[in-house]
C-alpha cells in the first residue's frame, strides 16, 4: 500500500476484525501472515476503557471464552449477510427464518469452543427445541420492522476496510453493511443485537461508526452521508450525519490514542483502570486490581525487516 493517505481492501468475514486471523496458539506464529501494528475500533475502545485490557487482548492475545450473547450476535449477522446475497423479492422474514437453522449448524460445527458454552442446555445443532434459535428469530423479525431489505442493494456486507493515515497510523475494521446510492452518497450500517444504549453506550457506538467513517473518507474521498445503528432487541435505530471537519478532529483523536498505546507498548506500562465494566472482564485473575499477576510482558512487537505484526483481535 503505497499511498500514504488511502489504501483499502474488501473481503467477506463474520468472525474477526483482524484479516490475518488470530495468532496460532500451537506455536506456529511463523505460518501466520504478519502486518504492521494497526488500530481497530474495538482495540481503541479497549485502551480507552482499560490499558491493561488492551494489552491482554492485543499483545498477550489471551483467549476469552465467548458469551451466548456474542454467539447470538454472530449468528444474526451471518443470517443477514446471507439474506442480502439473495435477489430482491426473496428477502422475506420467512426466508430469513429458513436460513437460521442451517447457518447455526454451520457456525456451531466450525467453532469448537461453542460446544462447551452450550454443553449444559443442549442448544447445539441437535437442541433447537431448547429455544436457542427463537431468540435469534425475534431479532430477525425486529430487523424487518426497521427496514425492507428488498428495497436495498448494498455494495457490500461484512466489508473489510483499511487505510493508512499520513501519520503512518493504520486503521482497519469490518463494516456490517455499506450502502451506496446511484448518486454516490454512502451510508454505513451497523447491526446491534442488544438494546439501544444510554448516553455512554451511545457514545461508544458512535465512536465505532466515526472510526469507519474516517476510513471510508480517506479511502474513497467521500464523507459518508449517514451512519446508521440498528438496535434489534428493541427495534430502534439511530442515524447520524458526520461532516468533514468533525472527521478531521476525530482522526486526530485516533492518532492521540495510538500515540498513547505506542508509549505504553514500548515501556510496558499498561495500567488497569477499574470500573463497573470489570464485572464482565474475563481477565480478573490476571489483573493487579483484583490481586492477580499479569504474565511476563512479551514486549512491543516492532516490525523489522519489512515484516508486519498483527495487534488486532476479534470482538
Amino acid at each position: 500500500m503505497t499511498d500514504t493517505q488511502a489504501a483499502t481492501t474488501a473481503t467477506g468475514s463474520t468472525t474477526s476484525e483482524d484479516p490475518a486471523g488470530p495468532a496460532d496458539g500451537a506455536g506456529n506464529e511463523a505460518l501466520q501472515p504478519r502486518r504492521r501494528p494497526a488500530l481497530s475500533p474495538s482495540r481503541a475502545g479497549d485502551f480507552k476503557q482499560c490499558p491493561l485490557l488492551y494489552r491482554f487482548r492485543a499483545i498477550d492475545r489471551i483467549p476469552e471464552p465467548p458469551t451466548k450473547a456474542q454467539v447470538r450476535g454472530t449468528l444474526v449477522h451471518s443470517v443477514l449477510e446471507r439474506l442480502f446475497a439473495l435477489p430482491r423479492g426473496d428477502r422475506s422474514p420467512e426466508r430469513a427464518h429458513e436460513l437460521l437453522a442451517p447457518t447455526w449448524e454451520e457456525l456451531y460445527r466450525a467453532s469448537p469452543e461453542w460446544a462447551e458454552l452450550f454443553a449444559e442446555d443442549e442448544t447445539g445443532p441437535d437442541g433447537h427445541a431448547a429455544g436457542w434459535l427463537d431468540g435469534a428469530g425475534k431479532l430477525l423479525d425486529a430487523y424487518f420492522d426497521l427496514e425492507d431489505p428488498n428495497r436495498l442493494d448494498p455494495e457490500a456486507c461484512e466489508l473489510h476496510v483499511e487505510t493508512e493515515l499520513g501519520s503512518g497510523l493504520r486503521l482497519r475494521g469490518y463494516v456490517d453493511r455499506l450502502d451506496v446510492a446511484p448518486t454516490g452518497e454512502i451510508r454505513v450500517v451497523d447491526y446491534k443485537t442488544g438494546a439501544a444504549p444510554r448516553a455512554i453506550g451511545e457514545a461508544k457506538a458512535l465512536f465505532q461508526m466515526k472510526f469507519y467513517a474516517v476510513v471510508l473518507w480517506r479511502t474513497r474521498g467521500v464523507v459518508p452521508r449517514q451512519l446508521k445503528l440498528m438496535y434489534l432487541r428493541d427495534g430502534q435505530d439511530l442515524a447520524y450525519t458526520p461532516d468533514e471537519d468533525e472527521l478531521a478532529r476525530f482522526e486526530r483523536t485516533l492518532e492521540a490514542i495510538w500515540s498513547a498505546i505506542v508509549t505504553a507498548g514500548r515501556t510496558g506500562d499498561f495500567r488497569p483502570s477499574p470500573s463497573k465494566l470489570c464485572d464482565w472482564c474475563a481477565h480478573q485473575a490476571l489483573c493487579p486490581a483484583f490481586g492477580g499477576t499479569p504474565p511476563e510482558y512479551p514486549g512491543w512487537p516492532e516490525p523489522t525487516g519489512g515484516e508486519e505484526t498483527v495487534l488486532d483481535r476479534a470482538d
